[in-house]
């Protein structure tokens, strides 16, 4: 680990946790922890489907999400609608989150994927269009979203009540509900190049070089960047054996450009146990941080929630999920959809770790985008969940 990327993490774990101390062993000494979950259904979990999705579904999952008790939601991308049509109207939805704020009881976090300075440019061009609209005498402003308020486990939460998963207070949730939401941007690579080539044309090296000026932008406009690493257990073209050390490497030169965090991504599902905990272990052996990651599975062979333990068990607190398993990469044949936030969120309830998620709430939203979508409702915790709601109706 360089003594730069030493400094880097110190300074950026001040900002987060002042009081920093992390001594996870596993699920049982965590019951009293606190995991984000990073909903990325409305982007990922869309962004496959055949079919046209109207503009106003879309804003809607959204609304209906956040008021599930999710704190983070990757709402859109401003990719080539060439390559991913249904991701062509996420400039709208930008416009409507910064102009109506979903209703939420907490803080919320929007989540958005650039693939490279033109998608960074489209995403500003709305934003700057939004900020004038609203502030006309600052045009020449950006505007600085508020700073997340933290535990030293995660976003604040109601602790008042003797369920540790309840949802916030209504006296916090109508402060909450007064704050302007927070911005994030996301960026990904890969880590394999026949991977990187067939999603973004480029070689890895040359998609970081992308990536250069929208980290000094993001920073300049003091935005938070977060970067997806692809196939980091998996590759559906050079196979299941990809280089732990490869990941790790990336993962290295990415928050020594500046991101905030690494979402490791299982884009083909491949992923099992021991690759996972070999996979975690050398990250961490290289210096990355523990709160630096994210871990972003997909369900393809049935090993999701197993991964997802491992990873808690590892001292992992934050989790990429998507309502009612949708999803899918367009560029990983084969994949199926990302792992349910309903199965997930009950895992983790099942282990004592607070989520601070509704999950009736997020079954039922769960139950609506399927029937929207005209697709099969692939949680099955949301589907049990939503049986024993109607059986005590």
């Amino acid at each position: 680990m360089t003594w730069k990327l030493t400094c880097l993490r110190s300074a950026r774990l001040a900002a987060r946790h002042p009081c920093h101390r992390r001594t996870f062993a596993s699920a049982a000494s965590s019951r009293a922890d606190h995991v984000r979950i990073v909903e990325v259904g409305p982007r990922d979990g869309l962004q496959n489907e055949k079919q046209s999705i109207p503009l106003a579904t879309k804003i809607e999952l959204v609304e209906r999400l956040a008021k599930t008790g999710l704190t983070t939601i990757e709402a859109g991308s401003f990719v080539s609608p060439k390559w991913v049509p249904q991701m062509a109207n996420s400039a709208e939805i930008l416009q409507h989150v910064l102009s109506r704020p979903p209703q939420s009881r907490h803080p919320m976090t929007y989540q958005w994927l650039l693939p490279n300075v033109k998608g960074f440019d489209n995403f500003l061009s709305m934003w700057q269009s939004q900020a004038q609209s609203q502030s006309p005498s600052a045009q020449d402003a950006y505007p600085t979203p508020p700073p997340s308020p933290q535990t030293d486990n995660g976003p604040a939460l109601n602790t008042s009540s003797a369920d540790p998963n309840a949802m916030p207070s209504a006296s916090s949730g109508a402060e909450a509900m007064a704050s302007r939401p927070i911005h994030e941007l996301s960026i990904f690579t890969a880590a394999t190049e026949s991977f990187t080539q067939k999603n973004t044309n480029c070689s890895i090296a040359e998609s970081l070089q992308r990536f250069e000026p929208i980290m000094s932008k993001a920073k300049e406009m003091d935005m938070n960047v977060r970067a997806y690493i692809s196939v980091a257990l998996g590759c559906p073209y050079e196979g299941p054996d990809v280089d732990p050390h490869k990941v790790a490497e990336l993962a290295v030169s990415l928050l020594e450009m500046g991101a905030d965090e690494i979402s490791v991504a299982d884009t083909t599902g491949m992923g099992t146990a021991p690759k996972t905990l070999e996979l975690l272990k050398t990250l961490n052996a290289a210096g990355v941080d523990k709160s630096d990651l994210a871990l972003h599975l997909h369900d393809t062979y049935g090993q999701a929630l197993v991964n997802a333990v491992v990873a808690l068990e590892h001292g992992i607190r934050t989790f990429d999920a998507a309502v009612a398993g949708l999803g899918g990469c367009p560029f990983s044949p084969g994949a199926t959809g990302n792992v349910a936030t309903e199965d997930l969120v009950h895992c983790f309830h099942s282990l004592g770790v607070r989520t601070g998620v509704d999950i009736e709430k997020l079954a039922e939203v769960g139950d609506w985008i399927s029937k929207e979508l005209g697709r099969a409702n692939d949680s099955r915790a949301g589907k049990a969940t939503l049986a024993q709601m109607r059986k005590g109706q």
